[in-house]
């Protein structure tokens, strides 16, 4: 008997954080933060999820801010 068992990326979801700052370049409305979980799955149905990557990223400056480098504000924001 084969088993297909594996890991694989799941659908990206990605929200606006309107009315909060960038904590590099100071621009209003600029952050997008971006969700995507990671499955295990068993013949291609996920099964468990392992994570999920989140990350924001400045339109203005480019720069990314992973998780753990989230503001008070970020986060407060990204529960509303």
């Amino acid at each position: 008997m084969i088993l297909f068992f594996g890991t694989r990326p799941g659908k990206k979801e990605t929200k606006v954080l309107h009315n909060t700052a960038c904590p590099y370049c100071h621009q209003n409305g600029t952050l997008t933060v971006v969700s995507q979980p990671n499955y295990a799955h068993l013949f291609w149905i996920p099964i468990v999820t392992l994570n999920n990557a989140q990350y924001a990223e400045c339109s203005h400056c480019k720069r990314v801010f992973y998780k753990e480098e989230f503001t008070p504000e970020m986060q407060r924001a990204l529960s509303n």
